[in-house]
């Protein structure tokens, strides 16, 4: 489990350690971003949605709200929290948009 972000593009910029930054282009939807120095992974690029995520955790300054679960079919850690679960991602990220139940 982990708490991502997302942004446009234009609206991310790594301010410090930019030098240790590296990529794996795990298919044309998913380029992620993790540190060379410590393994960390960063974010992950999504070139055909226009969108970069984040991990939340790497914002110090954010104040994370979760909004909804993806990828809720594939959970081994159930979470009863009242927030939607998608089976996989939001249709309009190309994903088939189906809630499963809690």
């Amino acid at each position: 489990m982990n708490a991502f972000t997302l942004w446009k593009p234009g609206n991310v910029k790594v301010t410090k350690g930019a030098e240790f930054l590296s990529g794996f282009e795990k298919s044309a939807m998913s380029d992620r971003r993790f540190c060379t120095k410590c393994g960390g992974r960063l974010m992950t690029d999504h070139p055909p949605l226009g969108l970069v995520d984040v991990y939340a955790a790497t914002i110090p300054t954010i104040e994370f709200t979760p909004g909804v679960h993806v990828n809720y079919a594939e959970t081994v850690l159930p979470m009863k929290d009242g927030l939607p679960k998608l089976k996989d991602f939001p249709a309009e990220f190309g994903g088939s948009g189906i809630a499963i139940p809690e």
